[in-house]
């Protein structure tokens, strides 16, 4: 029988926190909102709160012994995630384990072992720990190529390398972008794809690898600004999508959902990350495009209840609400009226402290029938975000 209620520490409380935060409430759970800065999205709703840099593994070991959770969930990369192995064998439940948590945490590890290990098709791809190694893999790859820290997420410190004159600005945003206190990046072949798809797949304790509808996402500067789901796609590019994320899940072992990207050239899917918890290109699901939200499926999932299906329920898309200035205040908003006037229309404001230059703010839904124009949704979407204005509170 499966006790509840659980006592959850989350690691990482920022709006994809938030959202788990609230999913695991609805089941009777208690959580400790773990985050480096205070009045964190996640602490906002949380039971419980603590601010530490979860960098420092003294600390971390300390807040675990204080609030002594039965389940640990990471949500950022920025953790000393070999901590998590003693924790393990202390017996606390890490989402979706503590191999897991240590190797998609690093970019370098889920890599090698995706393309060496499982034999998944990849792009080309070299790491650097100096500026002369990145010039000569650039060179080797060829014009252009993309570049990363081993440790990051909302694509900071990612840019695309057009010519061997940018090595160098490339090489520096790169190498100080990341989070953790790793200066090795990633060079990776530039695929020349058709569109990008984020495969939402959940392992489940007590039953069969489950998939989302695909859902499609378009990037700038190495981050989501809006996804659709469900996004068009071969039945051969799915099931060979489904295939690998099932494939490279079971060596990591666990519970919980994960959020695989991949890179579609027509029938041909490419790997390219995997993030072991609910994906930023995910809250489209907000809008009720499935059956449950991915944060819905996470929480199931880490706590071992029943998914008996997950279905297409209609179509959908988010847009982000983004800060575009160098300007840094506590923010209010205005335009809601106009966005909401708006059929079938949602705004999520994520409750973040302050502006920085492109920070994600909140996002925009919208929806229609299942078969509805994905084209026309992602312009609406956009419309009732560009309603959103961002100004500091009086």
């Amino acid at each position: 029988m499966n006790t509840l209620p659980k006592k959850i520490m989350l690691l990482g409380s920022g709006e994809l926190g938030k959202e788990t935060i609230i999913s695991a409430q609805r089941f009777g759970c208690h959580v400790i909102a773990v985050d480096s800065y205070p009045d964190a999205p996640g602490m906002q709703v949380a039971d419980e709160y603590e601010v530490i840099s979860m960098l420092d593994g003294d600390a971390l070991d300390a807040i675990v012994k204080k609030h002594a959770p039965d389940i640990i969930v990471p949500e950022i990369e920025a953790i000393r995630t070999e901590r998590f192995y003693a924790y393990e064998q202390a017996g606390i439940q890490v989402v979706p384990s503590a191999k897991a948590a240590n190797f998609t945490m690093n970019r370098k590890a889920i890599r090698d072992l995706a393309s060496k290990e499982l034999q998944v098709k990849t792009a080309r791809y070299g790491y650097a720990t100096t500026l002369e190694e990145a010039e000569q893999i650039a060179h080797d790859m060829g014009f252009p190529c993309v570049i990363k820290p081993l440790m990051s997420s909302s694509g900071k410190g990612q840019s695309t390398i057009k010519k061997p004159e940018d090595i160098s600005a490339c090489w520096e945003y790169a190498s100080t972008g990341g989070r953790g206190d790793s200066a090795e990046v990633i060079i990776e072949e530039f695929i020349s794809f058709d569109y990008e798809i984020t495969l939402l797949t959940v392992s489940q304790k007590n039953g069969p690898t489950l998939f989302c509808p695909p859902i499609g996402h378009r990037q700038e500067r190495g981050d989501y600004q809006e996804s659709w789901q469900p996004c068009a796609m071969s039945e051969i590019a799915f099931k060979k999508a489904c295939e690998i994320a099932e494939k490279v899940t079971e060596a990591l072992t666990g519970a919980g959902l994960w959020g695989v990207e991949y890179f579609i050239s027509g029938d041909d899917v490419y790997f390219s990350e995997l993030s072991p918890r609910p994906h930023d290109t995910g809250m489209v699901t907000l809008s009720g495009t499935q059956t449950f939200t991915e944060f819905e499926l996470h929480c199931r999932a880490i706590l071992g209840l029943p998914i008996p299906a997950i279905t297409l329920q209609r179509s959908g898309v988010s847009a982000v609400i983004l800060h575009m200035n160098d300007e840094q205040f506590k923010p209010s908003f205005s335009g809601l009226d106009t966005a909401l006037e708006i059929e079938n229309s949602d705004v999520r404001i994520f409750g973040k402290p302050i502006t920085r230059k492109y920070r994600r703010m909140g996002i925009a839904l919208t929806w229609d029938e299942k078969d509805a124009d994905i084209k026309a949704l992602r312009a609406k979407a956009k419309e009732i975000a560009d309603c959103i204005i961002i100004h500091p509170q009086h």
